[in-house]
């Protein structure tokens, strides 16, 4: 029997993979590139193919919360990052942990739901 191998996590990530994990258009990001500067995937070869980086994916969520969520333009959220990035990164990450919690709490609800239904 073979040893089972620990997966290595993945650190690149394809333009594809991130508009489908924030579920917006590739060309979203393309122009999110544009117009924020601390926004920048890797281009590997000459066809200007764009590989994502943890870093970026943190950026872009950072992008996604303020612009979709939050409803601000890009210009609004651009202003909000320069003014005050750390206050900025912070509600989003409390925002995003509370959603990841909330997502557990409903798998929990679901659970115990089925339990009662089945007594």
């Amino acid at each position: 029997m073979a040893l089972k191998k620990d997966k290595i996590p993945k650190s690149r990530f394809s333009i594809k993979e991130v508009a489908e994990k924030f579920k917006v258009k590739e060309s979203t990001l393309r122009y999110w590139e544009k117009e924020f500067d601390f926004l920048h995937p890797q281009k590997t070869n000459g066809k200007g193919v764009r590989f994502y980086t943890e870093q970026d994916i943190e950026s872009v969520r950072l992008i996604y919360y303020l612009v979709k969520e939050k409803g601000m333009t890009l210009a609004g959220a651009r202003q909000r990052i320069k003014d005050n990035k750390d206050n900025t990164i912070r509600e989003e990450e409390i925002v995003y942990r509370l959603k990841k919690i909330r997502e557990e709490l409903l798998i929990l609800k679901d659970a115990f739901d089925v339990i009662d239904s089945e007594e």
